[in-house]
């Protein structure tokens, strides 16, 4: 395992490692980061097959522009955690701040506590389980993906939702301009056992507690009808 200390070597020096391993064949694929001390752009940027754990809790843009890595924070994550990540896994033990996963394209981000505002805003392709809450404007403009929430959910849920699917198990506040309910078919449930396999919540809750949220498709393109939604 590599070690990389942040208490005695600076954070360019880390993430600059990390890079360097974009498109080799090499055996350092496991890394332990120490004193992270809520720097922010830890592990930003990686395109390699690897695993890294954070021991402790870091700053904005942790794990930003992941592509094959899987992060796992010991601790909680600040703003945009996992922004525009492209594939690999980011794995919160504790809580997050707020657009975690904002614009993420492609790969699993896990929150083990809460999540705060405009968790999974613009979403393109990213999966996002939040053990615990989200806070208002979650998957804003979300385009595809999907959000899975094991507590409650803030104010303006999915507004202005495109086809990103939302499953929640506890309460929503309020849902956003043209996000609703929708039927919970057998095939959402199966997607969900999945989801909740890999989101590490197997055995916490099952498919069947959970709602399903999705676009109402009234806002793709301008009505005068639906002006007072826009």
């Amino acid at each position: 395992m590599e070690t990389f200390d942040l208490a005695a070597a600076p954070l360019r020096s880390l993430n600059a490692a990390l890079h360097s391993l974009k498109g080799q064949e090499t055996n350092r694929t496991e890394w332990e980061v120490l004193n992270p001390r809520g720097a922010h752009a830890v592990a930003a940027g990686v395109d390699a097959p690897v695993e890294i754990r954070v021991r402790g809790s870091t700053g904005y843009y942790c794990g930003g522009m992941n592509k094959q890595a899987t992060i796992r924070i010991e601790g909680s994550a600040g703003p945009g955690v996992a922004e525009n990540m492209m594939s690999g896994a980011v794995i919160i033990e504790g809580d997050a701040s707020q657009y975690a996963g904002a614009t993420g394209r492609g790969g699993l981000l896990v929150v083990k506590g809460s999540a705060a505002s405009r968790c999974g805003i613009s979403m393109k392709g990213i999966d996002i389980v939040v053990h615990g809450d989200i806070g208002h404007m979650s998957a804003f403009m979300a385009q595809s993906g999907r959000l899975v929430v094991l507590g409650d959910a803030g104010e303006a849920l999915g507004d202005s939702l495109y086809e990103a699917l939302i499953f929640v198990r506890g309460s929503v506040k309020s849902l956003g301009a043209d996000c609703v309910e929708k039927e919970m078919r057998p095939e959402h449930l199966e997607m969900l056992e999945d989801l909740l396999r890999r989101g590490e919540a197997e055995g916490t809750a099952r498919p069947e507690e959970f709602r399903r949220y999705g676009s109402a498709r009234r806002l793709y393109t301008f009505s005068i009808d639906n002006a007072s939604s826009y």
